[in-house]
This record gives C-alpha cells, structure tokens and sequence, in this order.
C-alpha cells in the first residue's frame, strides 16, 4: 500500500514542506529512501526499524520504498524519523482508523521507540503555520518551545506508542496550553551594574547615548580602565525584549541547538567572540547545512569585541555589510541563506600596542610606527560605520574608594526606555535612531543655519565621510531625544560630533 505523511524541513530559519511517501510492495525484503537524503537521514532506516519492533508493533518484511518530496531539496537532520515510522505502520495498516492527514510530524526516534528533541521546533512550526498547517505532533521535549505559538495545537508525546495510541483514537493526547511571554527578565550578569563602574562619568554617558538609540560604540583607553566592565552593563540598561523580539532570537538559537530550558529567549544577548574567532564562526556558514554565526546570535542584542585589533582582519571587515543592512546573506554552492544581524556593536581596545599612549599617568613606549601598525588593523570603512568612539582614561584612586553612590543600571534604564518610546512613536516600529534612513534623516534630523554652519566646519576640519555625517546626525537625534527635545540644538551636535574623534587616528 501507499501513505503520505507530513513534515518539514529546516532551511536556514525557514521550514521546507517535506511529504515522506511510503510503498510497501511484495518482493524481497529492502528498503530504500529517496529524496536527497543526507547521512542522518539515510540513518533513520534502523532507528525506525528498531522504534517500531520496540513498541510492539511489527516491522513489515516487505520491499519498502521512502520518498521524501520534493526531491530536489536535500533532506538533512534526524527531523523525518517520527513521519517515516508513522507512515510505514499507515502503510501496512497497522493504524486502523488513524487519520493522518491533518497532522505535521517531527521528531527523532530513540531504538527504544522513545521521542528524541530536535533543534528548530520554533521556526518549523511559525512556517508550518503560515503554510496553513494546524496540527503538530513534536517531542515531549521540545514542548516548552512550541508552546509560545498561538492558534495552532501542538500535541507533545514521549514515546512512538504514545502517538500511535493518539492517532488510533485508543488514548489522545491533551494539546499544549499556549504559554503567555512576560518577558522582563533580569538579566543574567546582574554583578555587571553601572553603580559599579567608579568614575568615567563621560564614558557612562556615551554609553547611555549608543543604547538609547541603538548606535555602535568603540571604547578606546589604557589596560584596566573598566572598558570591559562598561560592556558588560549594557544588557542591564536595554529595554526588555518584545514578543517579537524575543521569537526573532529564539528562532535563531533554536536552529542552532542552544535554547535553554525556558524555551524562549527573554534576555537581550551579550555575545563576546574570542578574537581568535575566524571569519565563518562569525557570519555563519557551514559546507552543506549554514547555521547562523556570532552576529546573528548577537541578533537585538549585543556583539562584543574585546581588543578589536586582535582579531582578523577579514573577520572584521565582514561585519560592514551586515552594520548597514541588519542581516547577513551567507552564500555557499549549494544556496544562499540570509540570517538576521540588527545588533549593537561595541568593541573595545587600546590607544597602542603597550596601550599607554595619551594617558595621564604612564608613559607610553611605543615608536610611531608601531602605533601606527596597531591602529590601522581597524579599516577606515569599519571606523566610520561606529557611531560614537570614545576615551576611557585610567580611574584616579580616590574615586575608587568613594563612598558617594553611583547611578544603578535601573535607573538607567528607565531613561533609555523613555527614550525609546520616543523613537517607537516616531517611526511607528521598532526601529531606533540608528535604523534612519536618508528621508528620514532629512524629515527628523533638520538643523539652524548655525547648526549646520557648525557642523560644516566639523566636517571641514575633521575630514569627514558622508556616512560620517550621517552618523553625527542619528546621534545628536538621540541626544536631542534624550532631553525631551522636538529640535537638534547646536549643543546636540556638538556632543555628537565630539564622539568622532577617532575617525583618523590611523
């Protein structure tokens, strides 16, 4: 006889209609599975031959052919076990009564018959969804994903039994109750709190600034000035994610195996690389099936380069495009995959190699050259694409062991969120200041005449690209944002254009 079953395939974040057909004729014993299939697919054969002799059913001693449709996709991962088993038991009416045709089946088989999780439940099911599919039978599991997706019914079982018996109608299983998102909580690195950071009063701003609209930021300063320290509180002064946000996020970690037990992202993510990172590990890739990299990870939260002159210099240039565009297009012989990457980039690094150059209280020993050597690894095309480069100088020992109390990352926060909301208002979305495009700027960002005599003469002396300019113009919207102010007044952009200090330090 011949059965069709439903399931899916994971190309990239989106789900791929795979129907598994199975015809089970006389003949000698064989079986044979079509369809593009990969090593874990071709794999399946004996975890489901075993599955199903484990739970009491028999294995047909028959000549079996699996098709897994369309053929022209390649099949990879563990995802068709489940609708292979189901489809032979349909096939050799072992499931009387059962229909099968409303239902998508995922799920890898254990040789004891048990469910086994697999990754991407999230965005296979939203695709399922939108492809019009309603019901799903997934791991037990993978559950607690699935179950942040309304107006569909997700059955979750344990065992291949367990989805036989609700099939034949003998025990069904209860749908799962779809879990509200409440977001809002604390972040995980909660010793990481602006109260403290002692000192750097000015560093503390500029990093208000960049998180309040969304801007990159660099941190240029000596060994132990606190630059890592001020990264490490961004997440504690960013705003809670959305729904949206946070099923953005999940789907991405989803695919890539990583989702905790919650089976939601709630935190924004900090990702800090190690700058031995090569350049796939970041953008992503793979030689058959592309997983997202560190920037797509970093995906409405932060990307984190410690030393930014350590790493290489090719993995750094690849972060332009996806600075400017919020994804990352990840092409490989076998197709192009586009991830999304709308992150906050904050690096951090020395003035110099022996990192003393321009401080206050020690001497620097680099030559010329060598300073000039450590600083060019940072292109001119990445410098301009960081919106706000800043000076973090040493901290004097006196504002270590002051008493006087520091602003906490709550208090922060809720002038960013204030700041924010401005933002959600003006564009209607969830784009900030950053994300402005040039009507925008020319609607939002309209300056005096002795503004923009003001920012002439900057861009005049500072040599400026027009990119550059931009930039300037997004900041001094968000300083201007920040004080409850409709115009860009002439000390916004002075701010502003005091975070582009380091254009031409090279």
């Amino acid at each position: 006889m011949l059965s069709k079953v439903m399931s899916f395939a994971l190309a990239g974040l989106e789900g791929v209609p795979v129907e598994a057909e199975t015809d089970i004729n006389n003949g000698i014993p064989s079986y044979e599975l079509v369809g593009l299939p990969d090593a874990a697919v071709k794999e399946s054969r004996e975890r489901v031959r075993s599955a199903i002799k484990n739970s009491g059913r028999k294995f047909p001693a028959q000549k079996i052919t699996v098709n897994l449709a369309p053929a022209d996709i390649r099949k990879e991962g563990a995802y068709f076990d489940l609708a292979i088993a189901v489809g032979i038991l349909k096939a050799t009416e072992q499931l009387v009564g059962a229909d099968c045709s409303g239902y998508v089946f995922l799920g890898e088989l254990s040789l004891d018959g048990t469910l086994r999780p697999v990754a991407g439940i999230l965005p296979l099911l939203i695709s399922a969804k939108t492809s019009g599919y309603k019901k799903f039978i997934i791991p037990k599991d993978n559950a607690r994903e699935a179950s942040y997706i309304e107006g569909i019914e997700v059955y979750a079982a344990e065992k291949l039994t367990e989805v036989l018996d609700h099939l034949s109608g003998f025990a069904p299983l209860s749908p799962l109750e779809c879990t509200k998102y409440s977001g809002g909580a604390p972040h995980a690195g909660e010793r990481y709190d602006m109260s403290f950071v002692k000192g750097q009063a000015a560093a503390k701003r500029a990093l208000e600034v960049a998180v309040s609209g969304g801007h990159n930021i660099l941190l240029v300063g000596p060994p132990g000035t606190g630059k890592t320290m001020l990264a490490r509180c961004i997440p504690g002064i960013m705003p809670d994610m959305t729904f949206e946000e946070a099923l953005e996020v999940t789907k991405i970690h989803s695919v890539a195996g990583i989702l905790g037990s919650e089976g939601i992202v709630t935190e924004r993510p900090f990702r800090s690389p190690h700058h031995t990172a090569t350049t796939v590990s970041m953008c992503g890739g793979g030689n058959k099936n592309v997983k997202p990299g560190e920037i797509s990870f970093a995906h409405h939260g932060v990307l984190f380069l410690d030393e930014m002159p350590e790493y290489n210099r090719s993995t750094l240039e690849a972060l332009r495009q996806p600075l400017e565009d919020g994804v990352i297009t990840v092409t490989r012989s076998g197709g192009a995959v586009t991830f999304p990457a709308n992150f906050m980039l904050c690096a951090s690094m020395n003035p110099c190699p022996c990192g003393n150059y321009g401080s206050k209280d020690k001497v620097c020993t680099c030559t010329p050259a060598s300073i000039h050597k450590y600083r060019s690894k940072i292109s001119g095309p990445l410098l301009d694409r960081i919106d706000l480069q800043v000076e973090v100088d040493s901290v004097g020992y006196e504002d270590l062991v002051s008493v006087s109390e520091e602003e906490t990352s709550a208090e922060v926060k809720k002038r960013v969120e204030r700041t924010r909301a401005i933002q959600r208002a003006r564009f209607g979305d969830g784009r900030t200041n950053a994300d402005m495009g040039e009507r925008e700027l020319k609607k939002y960002c309209r300056l005096s005449a002795q503004t923009e005599q003001i920012l002439r003469a900057s861009f005049e002396r500072l040599k400026l690209s027009a990119r550059a300019r931009s930039r300037i113009l997004k900041v001094a919207r968000t300083i201007a944002d920040m004080g409850l102010c409709e115009d860009i007044r002439t000390e916004h952009i002075l701010e502003a254009v005091s975070y582009r200090s380091y254009d031409n330090f090279s």
